[in-house]
């Protein structure tokens, strides 16, 4: 076996072990030290951007209220838009 042969191998172990890494959740810190991202809080985070959503639509009835309210909602769409 030559050692570009042997290269190429290593690499491609190297490959799967971090692919398998990333699919587990473990992350490593800058000091190389392994941990497991929490797991089983999908419905809390589900919640949580269906709290945030109603309090953005609360925040764009409050800017809309003051001044014309057509126009800011048109500039909100527009913005959205991008």
């Amino acid at each position: 076996m030559s050692w570009a042969t042997a290269v190429v191998i290593i690499v491609a172990i190297w490959g799967v072990v971090q692919a398998y890494r990333a699919r587990s959740g473990i992350v490593s810190d800058k000091e190389g030290n392994q941990s497991a991202l929490p797991r089983g809080n999908e419905e809390e985070l589900g919640r949580e951007v269906l709290e945030l959503r109603e309090r953005i639509k609360v925040l764009e009835r409050i800017a809309t209220s003051d001044r014309e309210s057509k126009q800011i909602a048109s500039e909100i769409e527009n913005l959205r838009d991008k």
